[in-house]
């Protein structure tokens, strides 16, 4: 996919709407407590290129489960009317240190809800739900994930929460249509993979609730985000290399509400290049096109293309900011070259940041057509601006 700028940006693979693939068994949901082992048990035995549904019953239409884990080549959809919820149990996802639901200096301490591994050709899929309970209290407990969150915040360590999805070393995984919510943690992980397509998803968790990030790509390559809707309480899409480099993302038609917009980083030690966001829409988001990085955790991030863009009550409409931790130390310095804003609008007046690291490391970014409301302001150091900014933007998003 060669971009309007004549670099190569995106996925570089053709990709169409996704066809779920046929069913190997149904179960439909029952008044019980615990669907884990019915639902593990229907997943170990289903056949490659096939999927297990879960269907709403007369009676019920939740399934209560515990971690999951999908085999290669099988598939998860969660029929229209049906929820897949996880149980706020820690000690059910819990692995095996007896720290999950509580806080430590690692963060490590719990399995993901569904997890991919090592997996060729999986996908999820559905017009039902998935909610992670992030709000309920935990078992054993006296405070939900979220609150574990925020005290992990005011004391300055790391909670043990469960992700939604985790993807891990896997190629041509699919999600399509299913809804996510409530995640403890992040509500999508891509990690070390390569051909991951998100097609008509909708990710829907309170502003409030803190490190729910909605998809992070992380060391992997080929990804397409489209026609989807992104609302939650972290970044809306954060695009991660701190363990392997990370190239060739679509961020394509999609619409972003609550959370701290499209971002790159804060890890880029590894690179991040061939970064495609066109038609995105942001309302309501706080931050709304951003690069962050710094000393202890920079690398080069590069060939960034932002296309047809139109924000609407976004306090910073774009941050570059290489020094997004202002007291952190070390030798991986932050790079950013070849970014492009085309088609830019900012309905709403924000603070524009370009934040380099030095004279001799500037950020070095192109700006066409780039609109912004009166009263915007741009704070400008260290940085190459080249084309110009525009004042009096009118109209509304699409």
């Amino acid at each position: 996919m060669l971009s309007a700028f004549g670099v190569q940006a995106g996925d570089t693979r053709t990709v169409t709407e996704p066809v779920p693939p046929p069913p190997c068994q149904t179960l439909y949901a029952r008044e019980t407590d615990d669907a884990t082992q019915a639902i593990q048990t229907a997943l170990n035995t289903c056949a490659r290129g096939k999927t297990v549904h879960l269907a709403a019953s007369e009676n019920t239409d939740t399934f209560y489960s515990g971690p999951l884990s999908v085999p290669s080549g099988v598939s998860l959809a969660i029929d229209k009317g049906a929820t897949l919820r996880a149980v706020a149990n820690p000690a059910r996802f819990d692995t095996g240190k007896q720290t999950c639901g509580t806080l430590d200096n690692s963060g490590k301490g719990c399995k993901p809800f569904i997890w991919i591994k090592n997996a060729v050709g999986n996908g999820i899929y559905g017009q039902g739900t998935i909610d992670g309970q992030g709000g309920a209290v935990m078992a054993g407990r006296n405070q939900t994930w979220w609150q574990l969150a925020k005290e992990a915040q005011k004391s300055d360590s790391k909670q043990n929460a469960p992700r939604l999805i985790q993807i891990d070393n896997s190629s041509d995984i699919t999600l399509y249509q299913i809804t996510l919510k409530n995640a403890p943690n992040f509500h999508i992980v891509g990690n070390r993979s390569n051909g991951l397509t998100l097609w008509g998803i909708t990710i829907d968790t309170p502003a409030f609730a803190r490190n729910t990030d909605g998809f992070d790509p992380m060391g992997s390559t080929n990804v397409t985000l489209t026609h989807s809707v992104i609302g939650t309480g972290d970044d809306n899409v954060a695009i991660k290399a701190g363990n392997a480099s990370t190239s060739h993302i679509s961020i394509v038609d999609n619409r972003f509400g609550s959370g701290h917009g499209m971002s790159i980083g804060s890890e880029v030690n590894k690179g991040v290049s061939d970064v495609d966001v066109n038609l995105l829409t942001l309302n309501g988001t706080t931050n709304g096109l951003r690069i962050k990085s710094d000393r202890a955790r920079g690398g080069l991030v590069t060939a960034v293309t932002y296309r047809h863009i139109c924000m609407e009550n976004v306090k910073n409409p774009i941050v570059l900011d290489t020094r997004y931790e202002q007291k952190a130390q070390g030798d991986s310095l932050p790079v950013f070259r070849d970014i492009t804003f085309d088609q830019l609008k900012v309905l709403t007046a924000g603070t524009l940041t370009f934040q380099g690291d030095s004279d001799s490391n500037p950020i070095v970014t192109t700006l066409n057509n780039v609109t912004l409301a009166s009263d915007s302001a741009i704070h400008k150091k260290y940085a190459i601006l080249q084309g110009t900014i525009a004042s009096g933007a009118t109209g509304s998003c699409p």
